[in-house]
């Protein structure tokens, strides 16, 4: 360390240690009473602290997030659940790899019984297999690619035991040719298909393809299945398409179609409520599995009724064009919660949050805290699966999903960065919680040239009224991004977060104090960004679509004058994620296309000289003021190096801008001492110096 450094080694290597303990920089800088995190930053970067970081697995973070929250004082209920919920997880981990422990070693034992040396053979999946030598020299063989052999039904018997109830009700239905999962957000969907299908490939050698609505969606069913190959068999998958030792291909695919052909397997089909053009799609998916053996699976969480996939799931697609079908009713909601096969040959099942938590997922998810969290209509959608009727509501969702796009092909932004969007504009929109709402934050990219979106960059949402940690949390988003406007709902419970932003950002603070004329004006904004396709936002997030479609129109109680509604009170707060997009995008006027009048002209040279001097002359005029002496001036002079004859030449005077609408300095009548009857002339501002020309000796 330098002498003349200011921080001792006992500090730095405080900072050290509770570095190497995962502590972020600026907890280190609050417990070190640092000012700043920077310094943090550096020594990591110097010392190489970084390097000394293992990779965690699960259990380790599990152990170690449960020893932050045992330790810390006064717990909240919130801390104590999620406390109680990783003790659960950490038990059944323990219980798990126990288990799995005493089968292996159940196994050696049994493979000694054979009289298979332990140095001439090797684990697959749990079992014993004996390595085949070649020749006298007693090499061993070069080990298959994404080698499956020896695996068999039981190996899998032990995961399969540990699944949730409806998980294993679709397990069963694997006898059924085509089957259509409707279930709740966030319970296990995907991660069972990618085990069913990985458990397919090897157990049959039959193909599997994975259908979603963009590439990294689908790849997440290729993670999964290569987490399962590497914790249950020790095998480590590579390759896209991942090639099994029996010849079963596993596909990951968006839902471009022309990449979607050309081979057989069994198909999953990932959100097919939420993906364009699903009739295409559907044959494409049908095509795949044309062979009897073969098995189509759809699963998604609901959207609206007026999308393309709702008349394939109501069976109205199959009763179309066939007079014998009219009449043919489909087994009620209440009996698809059970799995039942339907008058179309399609097995329908129904999975919601409360069929899930009964199932088991109690241990995952708290029902009361999504309630919470979700508006009445957005939690009857994403976890109650009931479909949006777009009957009255403002947005369509046809119109909606021409806004979703991948953002991992947004490589301007890049959110684990220092600064994630460098130093473009950022806009920013606030709205706050109302009883049982949540408070959302949003960040969004204003467009820079004709024909770009708005793009919704981040959203985050706060539960509770905790104003000075969301307050917080503005400012640390302050410090990372160039934000220049933050809409804020100032009105009732929005006012005090309002006046605590603007204590750090006065200047970009934008108050909305809510009334039906600027409701109406927010709403009005966002249906020309979406009908004219000028916002996008992350496919994945369903939350901001369900916000959307939550907008209905109404008409007022007196005089029947159209107006917008979206239930804000207590036990319907949503479209808080809308309104914090709007408050954001209010920024930009509703007439885009008109250019504002500024009060800063440029200077022009050349063939536009003359119409810049004439511009100036008349402005003079307008602004003309007599002196005491009866002289006029008609430039504000920023400092005395400019003369008017530098105007004529087109000198760059104040950085090339010149205020016209500023008043120039007067002469006023006071006196400059007591009994004086003559006028005085105000001062010039500091560091200015009037030109002699105008009367200032």
């Amino acid at each position: 360390m330098a002498k003349n450094s200011k921080y001792s080694d006992e500090l730095i290597g405080m900072a050290r240690s509770l570095y190497l303990k995962r502590w972020t920089p600026k907890e280190i800088a609050a417990e070190l009473k640092l000012n700043s995190t920077r310094i943090i930053y550096h020594w990591a970067d110097k010392n190489g602290w970084r390097g000394l970081l293992s990779e965690e697995d699960l259990e380790s973070v599990i152990n170690r997030r449960a020893a932050v929250l045992a330790d810390k004082p006064n717990k909240n209920d919130i801390e104590l659940k999620e406390l109680d919920k990783y003790i659960d997880m950490h038990c059944k981990l323990i219980v798990s790899r126990h288990k799995h422990t005493e089968k292996i070693h159940a196994m050696n034992l049994e493979a000694a019984a054979r009289g298979i040396s332990a140095s001439g053979t090797r684990e697959v999946g749990g079992t014993i297999e004996a390595i085949a030598s070649e020749g006298e020299s007693g090499k061993k063989r070069r080990g298959k690619r994404n080698d499956i052999s020896g695996i068999t039904p039981d190996d899998f018997a032990e995961f399969v035991d540990n699944l949730f109830d409806y998980q294993l009700t679709l397990r069963e239905a694997k006898i059924h040719r085509n089957r259509i999962w409707l279930k709740s957000r966030q319970i296990g969907a995907t991660w069972y298909a990618a085990f069913e299908a990985l458990e397919d490939a090897i157990l049959t050698g039959n193909n599997q393809a994975f259908l979603s609505a963009s590439r990294p969606q689908s790849l997440i069913f290729r993670r999964y299945i290569i987490k399962f190959a590497f914790e249950l068999f020790g095998i480590e998958l590579t390759g896209d398409p991942i090639v099994l030792s029996n010849g079963a291909e596993l596909h990951f695919l968006s839902t471009n179609t022309n990449t979607a052909q050309g081979f057989c397997a069994n198909v999953y089909i990932d959100e097919i409520f939420w993906q364009r053009g699903f009739t295409q799609l559907k044959n494409v998916a049908a095509a795949i599995a044309t062979h009897s053996y073969l098995r189509r699976t759809y699963i998604s969480t609901p959207s609206a009724k007026t999308h393309q996939a709702y008349p394939f799931w109501s069976g109205d697609e199959w009763r179309k064009g066939k007079k014998e079908r009219e009449n043919v009713t489909f087994p009620s909601f209440a009996e698809m919660q059970g799995g039942v096969m339907c008058p179309d040959n399609h097995w329908r099942f129904i999975t919601t949050i409360e069929d899930a938590i009964a199932g088991g997922a109690h241990i995952l998810m708290d029902i009361e805290e999504l309630r919470e969290e979700n508006g009445e209509s957005a939690f009857n959608q994403l976890y109650m699966c009931l479909f949006v009727d777009t009957g009255d509501c403002v947005f369509r969702f046809d119109q909606l999903e021409k806004c979703l796009v991948t953002v991992s092909n947004w490589e301007d932004h890049d959110v684990n960065a220092a600064r994630p969007f460098g130093n473009r504009e950022v806009w920013a929109g606030y709205d706050p919680a109302r009883s049982g709402d949540t408070a959302s934050f949003v960040l969004v990219a204003p467009p820079q040239a004709d024909g770009e979106p708005f793009r919704v960059l981040h959203i985050e949402t706060w539960h509770g009224f905790a104003f000075k940690y969301q307050v917080g949390r503005i400012k640390e988003y302050m410090a990372r991004y160039n934000i220049t406007h933050i809409g804020i709902d100032s009105t009732g419970i929005g006012g005090p977060v309002c006046e605590l932003v603007q204590e750090f950002a006065r200047r970009e603070v934008t108050q909305i104090h809510y009334s039906p004329e600027s409701k109406n004006r927010l709403v009005m904004k966002m249906i020309d960004l979406v009908e004219h396709k000028r916002i996008a936002w992350d496919i994945e997030d369903k939350s901001i679509g369900a916000s959307f479609m939550a907008i209905r129109h109404t008409t007022t109680k007196m005089g029947g004058a159209m107006t917008f509604v979206a239930d804000r009170s207590a036990d319907t707060g949503h479209a808080d994620r809308f309104f914090a997009i709007a408050h954001a995008v209010i920024n930009e006027p509703i007439n885009n296309e008109r250019k504002r009048k500024s009060g800063w002209a440029k200077r022009f040279t050349g063939k536009n000289n003359e119409q810049t001097q004439a511009a100036l002359q008349r402005q003079a005029a307008k602004n003309q003021c007599a002196s005491h002496a009866g002289t006029a001036w008609h430039v504000q002079h920023r400092n005395d190096r400019y003369t008017d004859a530098d105007f004529d030449a087109g000198n760059a005077v104040s950085r090339n801008l010149v205020r016209l609408d500023r008043r120039p300095l007067a002469a006023t009548h006071r006196p400059t001492r007591a009994g004086a009857t003559c006028e005085h002339v105000r001062a010039p501002r500091r560091g200015v110096t009037r030109p002699p020309q105008y009367g200032y000796q």
